[in-house]
């Protein structure tokens, strides 16, 4: 699918629909790269006098081999001008996506000597393209011609490791705002020029390097301090992503003296970095610093006991937290009492505490904290994977009232896993009036009789609830539409 979005209120859309048999046939056609599809769509669409010009330029296609999509023959097609001298036609352009194109690779060149005829662009996307170090190269010669860029995402490219992104260096418009390297194979070396680099960027506010698990490999005594010393100057940066980045307690060192000097960073997601566990007091005191936090995720970090009280430690400090997720951390399930009794503000939106080991007295601290009204604007709440919480524990959960803001609670079990719920069942069915925000309630794989799932469907479809569970098997299924023959007995809501 290709999306051609104009600047005023015209829009146009273009379906190509691909032919895999065709694609397969090897009749003697040349292949062409998707950039001459999309740029043959352009030169059509745009052939009547009255188009407007093209503010917004998408394609995402995973066929790596594409053809015409009217039978024309790629000769004719061939005869026409190179695709990328098209750009001449888009000066209004100021969104160019063509991720997801792997034939990119290695031919970047041929679009990036044309970016000068749209030199208003604002956002570049080039995720998954195959891209090399030629092709990073060709992108910062270019990178001059287009001043007014603000998003740069060139995720999911691992050519752009391994000392590629040098070519970038002293390259990136001053105005960039959101630079995106997801999953680009990037070392410790390319997390020192990376610090050269962003530490120019006066108004970047958006930084991303996760899933880059080799960035914090020293060489040297190089790399991730260098890289962490560096957003020191970036006093604008709202977001820091650095999940699975391999961090240890010495990153959180030399990030911590960092976020000394970041007063305006309302993310920080240190997820999935499991090098963490038993570090984290390196990074809580500087923690408190950053009085606009509004979302800390710690998820899978094997956080330890003495982990988590630090981090309880410095919660009452972090005055706009709205969310917390400290999911897949074990030992969390024995500190919910005072973790969430240092909640004590009224405005956290998501809490999320999947896979930690909760118990009974878990659920009954959670309970507790409803009671007080801890959690009265909570929106999100993730209990999933905690299956060793005992019928009482579900039953106080929502026997506390307390969640009258909640949208959306999840209460799965673990996969190859099930467990009745018709213990506590009755509980969630009563605390159903007190949540009149409720949008979608997951029960995946809890199991219950005929009677009770339709009461529940019943309550929950009334108010067009999405209710997630497990389809009925054959014998359910049999069962249930001779109980619906029968009636079901409606319990009145209180």
């Amino acid at each position: 699918m290709i999306h051609l979005t104009g600047t005023g209120h015209d829009v146009t859309q273009v379906s190509h629909q691909q032919n895999g048999q065709r694609g397969r046939d090897s009749g003697g056609s040349q292949r062409r790269s998707p950039l001459d599809l999309i740029m043959n769509q352009i030169r059509r669409k745009r052939s009547a006098s009255d188009r407007k010009p093209l503010g917004r330029f998408l394609s995402r296609t995973s066929d790596r081999t594409l053809i015409p999509e009217d039978g024309e023959a790629e000769g004719r097609e061939d005869r026409g001008p190179s695709s990328a001298t098209l750009l001449q036609f888009l000066p209004q352009l100021e969104e160019m996506d063509v991720s997801w194109n792997e034939l990119i690779g290695r031919c970047l060149r041929a679009l990036t000597s044309h970016l000068q005829h749209v030199g208003g662009i604002r956002t570049l996307r080039l995720c998954s393209c195959r891209l090399n170090a030629d092709d990073i190269t060709a992108l910062g010669e270019a990178l001059g011609c287009v001043p007014l860029l603000e998003i740069l995402d060139l995720s999911w490219n691992n050519g752009v490791g391994g000392g590629a992104l040098q070519g970038l260096l002293g390259k990136l418009p001053p105005r960039l705002r959101e630079l995106h390297l997801v999953g680009c194979q990037l070392s410790a070396a390319d997390a020192a020029a990376l610090g050269g680099m962003v530490s120019a960027l006066s108004r970047l506010c958006v930084l991303d390097v996760s899933c880059n698990p080799q960035l914090t490999q020293e060489v040297d005594g190089r790399g991730f301090g260098e890289l962490a010393a560096s957003l020191s100057h970036i006093s604008s940066l709202s977001t820091l992503r650095l999940q699975a980045c391999g961090l240890t307690s010495d990153c959180l060192d030399a990030l911590g003296a960092s976020l000394r000097c970041l007063p305006s960073v309302q993310e920080l997601d240190l997820s999935c970095n499991k090098g963490l566990a038993g570090g984290l007091s390196c990074l809580t005191p500087h923690l408190a610093h950053l009085a606009h936090l509004e979302s800390l995720d710690l998820h899978l970090c094997c956080l330890t006991l003495s982990d988590l009280e630090a981090l309880i430690q410095v919660l009452p400090s972090l005055t706009a937290l709205t969310e917390l997720d400290v999911s897949s951390n074990k030992e969390a399930g024995g500190v919910v009492y005072p973790l969430v009794s240092a909640l004590t503000l009224t405005q956290m939106k998501r809490l999320q505490l999947n896979s930690c080991s909760l118990n009974e007295a878990s659920f009954t601290a959670l309970a507790a904290g409803c009671r007080r009204g801890s959690l009265s604007s909570l929106r999100l709440l993730d209990l999933s994977y905690n299956g060793s919480v005992g019928d009482d524990g579900w039953s106080a959960l929502f026997s506390a009232g307390g969640l009258g803001s909640l949208e959306d609670v999840d209460l799965s079990l673990r996969p190859l896993t099930s467990a009745p719920c018709s213990a506590w069942l009755p509980a969630l069915l009563s605390a159903l009036p007190r949540l009149p925000a409720l949008t979608r309630l997951a029960l995946q794989r809890w199991t219950a009789g005929c009677r009770d799932r339709q009461r529940l469907d019943h309550r929950l479809r009334k108010r067009s609830v999405l209710l997630e569970w497990d389809p009925d098997s054959k014998e359910m299924m049999s069962s249930c539409k001779m109980t619906n023959q029968e009636g079901v007995e409606e319990t009145p809501e209180e």
